[in-house]
């Protein structure tokens, strides 16, 4: 197998051990992503990104460690080493959806949700802004989660798809208007939640030991948004995953129709970053609360 020397170089000056090969890793449109098999037998992963800002990668890291202090919460990959320009991760071996695993991964987000945050803010009750995409990520606490995702999720990113000509002015009005009576919208109050905040399926990997979650935006928020990303672009074996969420931690009454209004965040988002129809589509999920 190939080895590519300026990956491997890097990643032998972090962690002091020699790269047998390296491998690309296909998928992805912001980072390169290497699968490195070491001396020692340890499989890594190594993401790259050119000109990456310099709190990109740290960024990640901390979201992967924090959601890692969980016990018994969802497996996350093991960071093996992060500076400015790259991130070094323990390689997960990809395996196929099973129902048992779907269920055991919805206990497992319930644990992590329920291990909760300090406050509406990044890990650890960070306020530095994080990422999502390529996008910059507003962290700084709100005394309720109302005003944070209206604040720091949903108002940001509706600025900058209007900015960037990514929604018609009809569809932000919509969705202006559920801003204005979120609070009678967002269903009863709960504590901060220990989020993902990125969890669509491309960043749930399947394996033989169970789920893993890969590539997280980490915040403190509403354990609906988790759920309402994973349903966002079709995960294998969701109704399953819900099962065991709802056996682990009951969801609050009316959580079907807060879904839409959970997806507002990343479909804005993607609007943002893709345009298309996504911010018609951000719209349509939450006409019903307007």
């Amino acid at each position: 197998m190939a080895r590519q020397a300026t990956v491997a170089r890097r990643a032998e000056e972090l962690l002091d051990v020699a790269v047998v090969s390296t491998q690309p890793v296909a998928g992805g449109d912001i980072c390169t992503t290497t699968r490195l098999r070491l001396s020692d037998g340890t499989l890594a992963v190594m993401k790259t990104r050119p000109h990456a800002p310099p709190t990109f990668f740290p960024t990640e890291a901390a979201g992967l460690r924090w959601l890692a202090e969980v016990d018994d919460g969802v497996r996350v990959p093991e960071v093996l080493a992060v500076e400015d320009d790259c991130l070094l991760l323990r390689w997960v071996e990809p395996g196929r959806p099973h129902a048992e695993t779907a269920t055991d991964f919805g206990r497992r987000l319930a644990r992590t949700h329920a291990a909760g945050a300090p406050a509406y803010a990044g890990p650890g009750g960070s306020e530095e802004s994080g990422w999502i995409g390529t996008l910059p990520l507003p962290q700084r606490t709100a005394p309720t989660w109302p005003e944070f995702f209206a604040v720091r999720r949903v108002l940001p990113y509706l600025k900058l798809a209007r900015d960037r000509g990514a929604i018609e002015p009809e569809h932000a009005r919509v969705i202006e208007d559920v801003v204005r009576v979120l609070p009678d919208r967002a269903g009863p109050p709960e504590p901060p939640a220990r989020l993902h905040g990125d969890l669509w399926s491309g960043n749930v990997v399947w394996s033989a030991e169970g789920v893993w979650m890969l590539d997280p935006a980490a915040h403190a928020g509403h354990r609906e948004t988790d759920l309402a990303m994973l349903a966002l672009f079709g995960l294998p074996q969701l109704e399953q995953v819900l099962i065991g969420y709802q056996a682990e931690a009951p969801l609050a009454e009316g959580w079907e129709d807060r879904v839409g209004l959970h997806q507002l965040f990343p479909l804005l988002v993607h609007a943002c970053m893709f345009g298309g129809g996504y911010g018609a589509r951000a719209a349509a999920g939450v006409e019903h609360l307007r």
